[in-house]
């Protein structure tokens, strides 16, 4: 059974926010429209890279794990997880949306943790330029808010910030069995010389940032359709 673990945490992570997309009163599965283009929209750069960093060795798949199917030199379980994760994530974001109307982050407060998230990534990612997993985590994701806050201006930053906080629950709980956490080995691993080698518990700090930017652009996407879809009703 230990090789179908990481099938399983897939099939678990979406399987609550698919049974309760159909809830009356909020029903996401009306706005898979907009979700199908926002999950592709993540998944293809991001299994672009992943398959990248495999085969750099920045981390890999524990077989005991896996079924054996793979997609390239992608486990299957790997590729899924791009469409399960930001599938519970983006559902998780929309029902804190509808359960909380009001703008927790204010817009200057929304501003200075961009800014400061922005700042931060660039220095991080600058000073330990030749770690792949830090500095291409980093940049992209500094690059991709500037374009947000700068370029696009977008005014969802601040649910969006909201929401993630309420994410880190669910992301850390997967996150921490995939990274081995009450298992002999991990499910992924990871080439400490092309990380910081700080770890949340068994989770490498750089996966935060690199769900994070994932996540961003799920939403970015979801978001634009979804608003296009709006204005187009009027």
């Amino acid at each position: 059974m230990q090789h179908y673990l990481y099938l399983f945490i897939d099939f678990i992570s979406i399987l609550f926010p698919f049974a309760f997309s159909f809830y009356p009163k909020a029903n996401f599965s009306k706005k898979w429209k907009f979700l199908i283009p926002a999950i592709f929209a993540g998944a293809i750069p991001f299994l672009i890279w992943d398959s990248w960093f495999t085969h750099l060795g920045v981390w890999g798949f524990n077989s005991t794990y896996l079924t054996g199917i793979y997609f390239f030199n992608l486990p299957i379980e790997e590729v899924l997880f791009f469409f399960c994760i930001p599938y519970a994530c983006l559902f998780t974001y929309e029902a804190m949306n509808y359960f909380s109307k009001q703008n927790w982050i204010k817009p200057l407060a929304t501003n200075f943790i961009t800014d400061a998230l922005i700042f931060g990534l660039l220095t991080i990612g600058t000073v330990h330029y030749d770690r792949w997993y830090t500095s291409v985590t980093f940049f992209a994701t500094a690059i991709f808010l500037i374009l947000l806050r700068r370029v696009w201006m977008v005014s969802y930053l601040g649910k969006f910030y909201f929401a993630f906080l309420f994410i880190l629950i669910p992301f850390f709980l997967v996150n921490s069995v995939l990274t081995g956490s009450g298992l002999p080995d991990p499910v992924v691993w990871y080439n400490e010389n092309e990380n910081l080698g700080i770890r949340l518990g068994t989770i490498p700090v750089e996966d935060t940032v690199y769900g994070m930017l994932l996540l961003l652009i799920n939403v970015s996407v979801f978001e634009y359709f979804s608003t296009k879809n709006r204005i187009h009703s009027f």
